[in-house]
């Protein structure tokens, strides 16, 4: 049995500041309480951490982990802290380790079709790199001009092109990450196909910094499509309609960058916003965007649009109304927030193509049986639901009935074949779901994953497992 000899922070302190000589060492009390909990979580953390650590390179890494192996304390790994599902919120006498300092893109490589950056790099930023040498970095979260390539690849982030390209796994080529014990490894290859050896890139990819600490990513890049891009949206009766319309679509081999959907309660929020008139001609709106495409694309949407009655239809390829019309499915975020007299919650539900319009149904439902306002919106071309919860400011806690809606939203994803988490990953929000959403034997199997790469269990405990 182990025997730990009694110590204190200032020990901790010390030990810290002799093992990362190069990182910035924060340890005051209201600098640790401001960064207790991420920004966007609805679960706030009241633990008190010992010590917040902005390093700026491996070494910094490796000697803050040696510290917690001595003093058996978690580290809690956080870029940005955008998380909505706690990932990064304080553990009691825990280590938070920030490597937003590390936020160099070390390459962009046209011909090879990849970039390596360090974790702290920005999505949009790397885009943005990848523009000027004729490239696009594909992933594109919803927080992309705010969250990290280093926070993307841990909770393996998806957005709006995924039906097209991929989430962030499958951008991921390589890895350098640190474990618990210190070792620094390099999983993965420059190269587009690999079969050598087990996976253990993907392994890390959507771990959470529970099995690592992502210290350098490798990620393809694709070329910007040629042509003109399409954009188009129409108002449908009602949500069935709307997904006879997008199943359509999705076989029409348009191959759509975006497809996005929009209940009925978006609709009302987007037209008091805007002084538009959306729900006068429908319950359901559809915004499409094809990019690289022709004319024989633009009429086939056209086609489409019309069989299935659709309403106020916009159609373009002219790049200013393309930008106008895609626009529309950021549109909610203003339209909902705008009620300065309520909080939110967003989940990531992502179900069976043919069974997205089914679950926002059940959550419309569900919203109006349990007094909630909820506006739905779904990434149609990819299954994944977007249900955003509100209640009053003025609550204290989070109301029961939905704590109540949220758990029966669950249990409605996973009867549809379906994950409760699609995008943003696990946290502590979700980590008691796992043994329902995964089975009993495959939990343990993670358990054991996790045992053999961080056997004190130091790595972000309490998230992504349960």
């Amino acid at each position: 049995m182990s025997i730990f000899n009694p110590f204190s922070d200032k020990d901790v302190i010390h030990d810290l500041k002799s093992a990362a000589p190069n990182a910035e060492l924060i340890t005051d009390a209201d600098s640790l309480a401001k960064q207790a909990s991420d920004s966007n979580s609805i679960i706030k953390s009241t633990d008190s951490l010992i010590a917040f650590v902005k390093v700026t390179d491996e070494n910094d890494i490796k000697g803050v982990l040696k510290v917690a192996r001595k003093y058996h304390l978690p580290v809690i790994p956080k870029t940005t802290g955008s998380s909505i599902v706690a990932g990064s919120n304080a553990i009691e006498n825990g280590i938070l380790i920030s490597t937003e300092k590390m936020n160099h893109i070390l390459k962009v490589d046209a011909n090879d079709q990849l970039a390596v950056v360090q974790p702290g790099v920005i999505n949009n930023e790397l885009n943005q790199a990848a523009n000027k040498v004729g490239m696009l970095y594909a992933p594109d979260p919803g927080s992309r001009t705010f969250s990290s390539i280093g926070g993307n690849t841990n909770t393996n982030a998806g957005g709006a092109s995924a039906l097209r390209y991929g989430t962030t796994k499958d951008s991921v080529l390589a890895l350098t990450v640190i474990l618990a014990d210190g070792r620094e490894i390099h999983v993965g290859t420059d190269t587009y196909k690999n079969s050598f050896g087990y996976d253990l890139t993907h392994l890390f990819v959507g771990a959470e910094g529970t099995l690592g600490i992502v210290t350098e990513i490798t990620v393809k890049l694709f070329p910007i499509p040629l042509g003109k891009s399409i954009a188009g949206a129409a108002v449908f009766k009602d949500l069935d309609t709307l997904n006879e319309a997008a199943t359509a679509v999705r076989k029409s081999g348009a191959y759509p960058s975006l497809m996005q959907a929009f209940d009925a309660n978006i609709l009302g929020a987007i037209d008091k916003l805007k002084q538009t008139n959306y729900l006068k001609d429908g319950h359901a709106m559809l915004i499409v965007k094809v990019d690289g495409s022709n004319e024989q694309v633009k009429s086939a949407l056209s086609k489409i649009f019309n069989q299935y009655n659709g309403k106020q239809i916009q159609l373009s390829d002219e790049p200013a109304e393309v930008k106008n019309i895609a626009g529309l499915a950021m549109a909610m975020f203003p339209a909902i927030y705008s009620d300065q007299n309520s909080q939110f919650f967003m989940s990531d539900l992502t179900v069976p193509l043919s069974q997205s319009t089914n679950l926002i149904q059940s959550i419309d439902q569900l919203g109006h049986e349990l007094s909630i306002n909820v506006f739905t919106a779904a990434y149609v071309g990819d299954g994944t639901v977007h249900p955003i919860i509100g209640w009053p400011k003025s609550a204290k806690a989070v109301p029961e009935n939905v704590v109540q809606m949220v758990k029966a939203i669950y249990h409605k994803t996973i009867e549809l074949n379906g994950t409760i988490t699609g995008e943003y990953s696990v946290g502590m929000l979700k980590n008691q779901w796992v043994n329902q959403q995964l089975g009993a034997e495959a939990d343990y199997l993670q358990q054991q994953i996790k045992s053999l790469l961080d056997p004190m269990h130091l790595l972000n405990p309490k998230r992504k497992i349960n």
